[in-house]
């Protein structure tokens, strides 16, 4: 028997799978380019190297799987905001505020920007969401702007307290506090996160036939330069005095 009210097993797969999906697009077929996007420093390399005791294959899958796992982040952010496509009174535009929430008994409307956490945004990113919401309720005095926190370290729904900001109209929401909201049922996250594990185990059995790819910078390096850490080097100084030769 399904267990949500809120959203079908269907609808919950489908995000679910689009969620993986993402997963394995992050992993499939890593290059040197994708690798070296933001150009790799040797010279932490080599102290990680030294250091640790691992090896320049062990520490360039380390940085690929670094490089994934802030890629994973952002999706597990687009996880979290694309729930909300399949519960009623609520969509989740294409551009602008995350989700659009809309009370069906009076017609209020919430605008809603969703972070993972909230201290991983410094000062710019507040500075800008603060201003967002600050426009959104000079036009549409009826509305409230929630800041809402997937990890927020309590249960809350309170004034957003940023620059001396006491607008009741622009808070500070935990996600439990959202989907008691937008459901009516005050264990709503509680009972979505009971069920991830088994659905997440179910669509990846669906999806078995999906191969992950290999890694191919290791091989790539080695073509600048058979030792490694001279390649990793020549890739980041390769213009600079002395390196080009």
């Amino acid at each position: 028997m399904w267990k949500l009210n809120f959203i079908s097993e269907k609808d919950l797969k489908e995000n679910i799978k689009n969620t993986i999906e993402a997963y394995l697009n992050a992993m499939n077929n890593v290059d040197l380019n994708d690798f070296n996007k933001n150009i790799i420093d040797p010279i932490k390399l080599l102290f990680d190297m030294k250091v640790y005791g691992k090896t320049t294959d062990e520490l360039i899958e380390d940085e690929i799987n670094r490089q994934i796992d802030k890629t994973n982040t952002n999706t597990i952010g687009y996880f979290n905001q694309n729930m909300f496509k399949y519960i009623d009174n609520c969509k989740v535009p294409p551009q602008g505020f995350d989700v659009i929430y809309t009370d069906p008994l009076t017609g209020k409307k919430y605008y809603v920007e969703m972070k993972n956490k909230h201290n991983t945004m410094n000062d710019g990113g507040k500075n800008t969401v603060m201003e967002r919401m600050i426009a959104k309720i000079k036009e549409e005095p009826e509305a409230t702007c929630f800041l809402v926190e997937v990890i927020s370290g309590k249960s809350k729904n309170e004034v957003w307290n940023y620059k001396s900001n006491i607008d009741e109209r622009i808070r500070r929401v935990s996600i439990d506090r959202f989907y008691y909201m937008v459901t009516g049922e005050i264990n709503a996250f509680k009972n979505l996160c009971d069920v991830l594990p088994d659905k997440i185990d179910e669509v990846l059995k669906e999806m078995i036939s999906e191969k992950v790819g290999e890694n191919l910078v290791v091989e790539q390096l080695k073509q600048i330069n058979p030792d490694i850490i001279k390649s990793m080097f020549m890739l980041a100084f390769g213009d600079y005095e002395g390196f080009n030769s």
